[in-house]
């Protein structure tokens, strides 16, 4: 296991770098410059000159770039443009919110998706089975934005129940969770129902059923825990994205979380906030995926197995 570990972790420098190098592009071919926006419009251009060459913007791209990795390897990832504050300093200022509310919209999603989409595949072809199915090819069809704003619509404008914008309370978070957890579940439950019927059609189960094992036991002891394997992983890469993945959400209900601080930094240009960001968010996602990778390891010996190959 301590061997994958490390093959895993060092498996993170390349993609790190990759992607730093992708918007490290990105943000270089954006028109402006950073004197343009710290300064204003209104500056002389003498002065936005000496911002820019006080910045190091006026070297050539490869320099530029070589400068921020060995900037980040020290931890220096640099100064906000719009505000002059340490990058990651907003960044751990912003994470609270959109931790809570990954979390609140994974366990939402599995607590509704996975019971459901168990019933749907033990009663097949059955009246709830269908209405399941037809409810969650429906809620994965409803964009998430689209569907907050039905919310903010029916329970905070008509029925006055919950607050439409910021964080006051935990009341702030229900709207954003349900706007996000609906369309997640629906993709659970959808996928747990597959994997549950590909299950219990195995031989074992046949062979458990026939030596006269109850059908409960059946289905949570044997039937589950194979099944449950690709849900694992496709909640473990769901939560992963969803720290990047709230932009929307998080615009619709004006919440200060870390998707509204990078579509921020994008709007003004503001280049070390979107470095720090998205590398944050990669290395984030990178880290969930070695986390499932560990519970799997847990739950199905084979892939420990491989693992440990």
């Amino acid at each position: 296991m301590a061997k994958f570990l490390v093959k895993r972790i060092l498996a993170l420098i390349p993609v790190v770098l990759g992607v730093t190098f992708v918007v490290f592009s990105i943000m270089a071919l954006t028109p402006g410059t950073p004197g343009e926006m710290m300064l204003g419009p209104l500056a002389a251009q003498d002065d936005i000159d000496a911002l820019n060459r006080q910045l190091g913007y006026d070297r050539p791209f490869v320099e530029r770039f070589v400068r921020y990795v060995l900037g980040a390897l020290r931890g220096d990832f640099g100064n906000s443009y719009m505000t002059g504050e340490p990058v990651f300093d907003r960044i751990f200022t912003r994470l609270p919110i959109t931790m809570l509310l990954a979390t609140l919209v994974v366990m939402t999603g599995v607590m509704i998706g996975v019971p459901i989409g168990i019933l749907s595949a033990v009663k097949r072809y059955s009246a709830l089975d269908l209405i399941s199915t037809v409810t969650a090819m429906f809620l994965a069809a409803i964009p998430e934005f689209w569907l907050g704003i039905m919310l903010i619509l029916l329970f905070a404008l008509q029925l006055e129940w919950l607050p439409t914008f910021g964080v006051d309370s935990l009341r702030s978070f229900i709207l954003p969770t349900l706007a996000m957890s609906l369309p997640a579940a629906s993709a659970i439950l959808r996928l747990t129902r597959a994997t549950m019927l590909e299950t219990i059609r195995q031989d074992y189960i046949r062979t458990a059923r026939a030596k006269g094992a109850p059908v409960r036991n059946t289905i949570w002891n044997h039937a589950l825990r194979n099944a449950v394997i690709p849900v694992v992983t496709m909640v473990g890469a769901f939560f992963g994205a969803l720290f990047g993945g709230t932009i929307l959400t998080e615009t619709v209900f004006t919440m200060p979380g870390l998707g509204l601080l990078t579509l921020d930094a994008i709007r003004m240009n503001d280049t070390p906030q979107v470095m720090a960001s998205v590398i944050f968010l990669s290395m984030i996602f990178c880290v969930m995926m070695l986390i499932v990778d560990i519970i799997l390891a847990f739950i199905d010996p084979r892939a420990k197995a491989r693992q440990l190959q």
